[in-house]
């Protein structure tokens, strides 16, 4: 049996929500377990598949094993309109079958967003994230308060998620709190899915 990793799973346009699934990947692997990075193609208006099945750069396409097999899921997406964007919600879309199966029941997990602008919509395209997981039966793992970073951000970071204001050009770095923020969340889910993880072990 694979060693449990937590499914980092993002779409990213210009950079800033990849960085922030590279930090959260930080935190899992603090938290003692591997955090497995991959990402969702771009929904093209051609009617025939016109990228190549491996991302020139970059993380990996996402696989629903990739999904199922998980021991818990980091979602992530910037926002569009205060919703999760398209090739996202169009992988999430195909994973009735997950779902029937009760695939992902009980595991837990975690979602995170960047926004142009400061009040562009992050908690409202966060809680979109969360509610296909919440079908799913998963066990949703926010950020406390109990995170300093979360009281002192003058960016993003919300009870919901990890967030990031990347600026009107969309260049804006991730800030301290941003980062600690997003290291806090892998963290979490890590340590949260070692105890589920271990408590399934011994009830077997």
């Amino acid at each position: 049996m694979s060693a449990p990793y937590i499914l980092v799973l993002y779409y990213s346009r210009n950079g800033s929500v990849s960085e922030m699934a590279r930090q959260i990947a930080r935190g899992i692997e603090q938290g003692g377990l591997e955090a497995r990075l991959r990402t969702v193609p771009a929904i093209s208006s051609e009617c025939e598949a016109v990228a190549p099945s491996i991302p020139a750069e970059g993380a990996l396409y996402a696989s629903l094993d990739d999904l199922k097999n998980c021991a818990g899921l980091a979602l992530g997406s910037p926002t569009r309109f205060g919703n999760m964007a398209a090739p996202l919600k169009y992988f999430l879309d195909g994973t009735s079958n997950l779902w029937l199966t009760g695939a992902l029941v009980g595991k837990p997990a975690g979602v995170f967003t960047s926004t142009a602008s400061l009040h562009g919509g992050q908690e409202t395209t966060l809680m979109s994230m969360l509610l296909p997981l919440l079908h799913h039966g998963m066990l949703i793992t926010g950020l406390p308060y109990s995170e300093q970073a979360l009281l002192d951000t003058q960016g993003g970071g919300t009870p919901y998620g990890a967030s990031h204001h990347s600026g009107a050009d969309g260049k804006r770095a991730l800030d301290p709190h941003e980062i600690a923020l997003c290291r806090a969340l892998g963290l979490r889910l890590a340590k949260t899915a070692a105890k589920l993880e271990s408590g399934r072990g011994q009830e077997a």
